[in-house]
């Protein structure tokens, strides 16, 4: 039986997790869950993923949430190319990375969202905006720095780091399309070669959100 794989449109979480699967070959049945018609909230979802959040996957009998535990399990359960390096410092730098994401990154760009998406345009503070935009740049600024002179993050193969950075990354990308005010010029040359390197992918390619198109 195949993996399930239960997966919500533009979530950068289950993205990586998709990403993930296409990148080691591993055969799965693709699960969508509609955020607008609050599927993640229905009884039977519930009973899966009681955080009623995605991604979530079905191996068998074991049922596995969270998208960082879900790379390490798949690397751990599947042959085929690494998510992860063997070389256990490495790994660790890698693992290192991936919470510097899920943390300090989606800070910053929550931040943002919250001021200008999740507030009317009426009410935006020009102080929080212009403060948030600021530590957001000042984010990317990092990651700008941490940009390889090599294809990916970790050589000449995509792999962990690259699947969790590339969602969030390329959000910017379609934000500064939507409020070039906000987002334009935000994210540095060589971030900018990565994502272009990133979105050439068939694995992108294939996985791209639908409601984007």
């Amino acid at each position: 039986m195949a993996l399930m794989f239960y997966y919500g449109s533009g979530s950068p979480y289950a993205w990586r997790v998709w990403l993930a699967l296409e990148h080691k070959g591993i055969a799965y049945e693709l699960r969508v869950l509609s955020f607008e018609k609050g599927e993640t909230r229905s009884p039977d979802y519930t009973a899966i993923n009681p955080r009623q959040k995605v991604p979530t996957i079905v191996d068998g009998d074991f049922v596995l949430a969270e998208s960082a535990v879900i790379l390490d399990y798949l690397d751990e359960a599947y042959p085929g190319p690494r998510l992860f390096s063997a070389d256990v410092k490495q790994r660790a730098q890698q693992r290192r990375l991936i919470v510097d994401s899920d943390d300090y990154y989606a800070k910053a760009f929550n931040d943002v969202v919250d001021v200008v998406i999740r507030t009317k345009p009426e009410q935006r503070d020009p102080a929080k905006l212009a403060a948030a935009r600021a530590a957001l740049a000042e984010e990317l600024a990092v990651w700008e720095g941490r940009m390889p002179g090599q294809d990916f993050m970790d050589g000449t193969t995509p792999a962990a780091v690259d699947f969790v950075l590339f969602p969030r990354l390329i959000l910017i990308r379609r934000f500064a399309q939507r409020m070039p005010e906000m987002a334009g010029g935000l994210l540095g040359p060589k971030t900018e070669a990565w994502l272009d390197r990133m979105q050439a992918l068939e694995i992108v390619r294939k996985t791209w959100p639908p409601h984007w198109t």
